[in-house]
Parts: C-alpha cells; sequence; structure tokens
C-alpha cells in the first residue's frame, strides 16, 4: 500500500515557543537563539520581510539588543530563517536517477516526499514574499532545483522512452519549460491553500500519482515532436 502523504492541512514541524514567557529565564545561547529563529519564521510568513528591526524584536518578544547579540543585522536573521526553513534532502538526488525502479514510480516517490517539505505554511508564504520583496533570495534555490532535479529528471525521462539526449541550449529549454509544468502544479496546491485560502485536495499522493502520470503520458511524445521540429529546421537552413 502506497505511502499517504500528509495534507497540506497538517501543522508545520516548526513549534514555536512563546520567547516572552522564556526570554527573561537563564538559557544556554544555542537555546535562546533557536526560539529566535522559530519565532522569526512565523513572523515572516506572516508579515513578509518589511518592518524595522526595533519591531522585529518587539513582534519576536525580545529586546533589540538582545537580537543583535544573535543576530548582527536583518539581513542575517532573514539568511537562518532561510536555511531553517529550505532545507535539502539529498536521497531525492539519489531516488531520481535510482534506475532499479521505474521512472513514474521514481518520480512519484520524489514528488511525494517534496511535497510533504513544501506545502506547509512558512515553505509558501516566505518564498513568496522573498519572490516579491528580497531580489535574489530564491535564486540559490531556483539554481539548485534546475541542477539537482529538473535536469536529472528529464535526463532520466528521455533514457526511460529511449530518446537522445539533448544537443543544444533549445532543447534543453524545452526540457526545462516541460518539467516545470509538472513542478509548477504541485507548488500550485501550496499557493491555492497558504495565499488564496481555498480547499485542496487531502490525498496529496494521489493527486501527485495523477499527475506524473498524465505528464508521463504525453511528454515523451512532445520530446519526439520537438526533435522532428529541430531536425526538419536544421535541413530547411541548409536547403
Amino acid at each position: 500500500m502506497p505511502r499517504k502523504v500528509p495534507s497540506v492541512d497538517t501543522a508545520s514541524k516548526h513549534e514555536v515557543p512563546d520567547i516572552e514567557k522564556t526570554v527573561t529565564r537563564r538559557l544556554a545561547p544555542e537555546v535562546r537563539e533557536r526560539q529566535i529563529v522559530l519565532k522569526a519564521v512565523d513572523h515572516f510568513a506572516t508579515h513578509g520581510f518589511s518592518g524595522s528591526t526595533r519591531e522585529l524584536a518587539r513582534q519576536l518578544g525580545v529586546t533589540q539588543p538582545l537580537l543583535y547579540r544573535y543576530f548582527p543585522s536583518k539581513e542575517a536573521l532573514i539568511d537562518r530563517v532561510y536555511e531553517e526553513v529550505y532545507q535539502w534532502d539529498t536521497s531525492w538526488e539519489k531516488l531520481i536517477k535510482d534506475r532499479s525502479i521505474p521512472i513514474q514510480q521514481r518520480m512519484v516517490r520524489f514528488y511525494s516526499s517534496y511535497a510533504e517539505v513544501i506545502l506547509r505554511r512558512e515553505w509558501i508564504r516566505i518564498f513568496i514574499f522573498a519572490g516579491l520583496t528580497r531580489e535574489g533570495i530564491n535564486s540559490k534555490y531556483l539554481a539548485r532545483l534546475r541542477e539537482r532535479v529538473f535536469l536529472p529528471v528529464m535526463a532520466e525521462i528521455r533514457s526511460a522512452y529511449d530518446l537522445p539526449a539533448p544537443t543544444g541550449a533549445k532543447q534543453r529549454e524545452i526540457d526545462l519549460e516541460l518539467i516545470w509544468s509538472l513542478h509548477a502544479s504541485i507548488f500550485y496546491l501550496g499557493v491555492r491553500k497558504w495565499i488564496y485560502g481555498l480547499p485542496v485536495t487531502d490525498d496529496i499522493e494521489d493527486h501527485i500519482a495523477r499527475q506524473v502520470d498524465a505528464f508521463l503520458n504525453g511528454v515523451p511524445a512532445a520530446l519526439q515532436h520537438a526533435a522532428k521540429e529541430s531536425t526538419r529546421a536544421k535541413t530547411g537552413s541548409k536547403a
């Protein structure tokens, strides 16, 4: 029986402590820093990145000097929050390339695991806020996604369907646009839930299985068609 992926309604793994009640107690520095980070995660997911450090400290339930003791700037705190929320599971990369598993099963397993991570309130909302107001902050994550997921997945699909590897920038661009369409359909579940406040399916894994099935029933034919078009274009240019 396939593993059931939790709904996007599942509570966040980040349990945010009440710093206002604990800050006056003598805490180990690493404990207090952790409390500040988790509270900041919730703050940025709710309010975005605007506001002064004084207001941020007030919202976090600490004094501004204490905040600066652990994080010398607002940018340093944002960077730490980003590290906390956007963690990467290297087992995803191994799964994508494991050819002992049929390509459809690999993709369903990968995207089910990936969905558990990204379809959370703080992941989606901070990513959207960052894209709108923090130029470049998402670039590193998206570059990693391109190199470690998108291109490898398309390479595995081409191999599974006996299609040649892309030979130029145009073909690689086609590959990337195709895999973006699948990836975006899964990411958009989180947008619907945490940005628009709309209901989404409770059975995420079943939804992903259908999306992958539809994707694999169309993409090989689309790649074959694109290859033929490219060949015709080259032949025509030589005529």
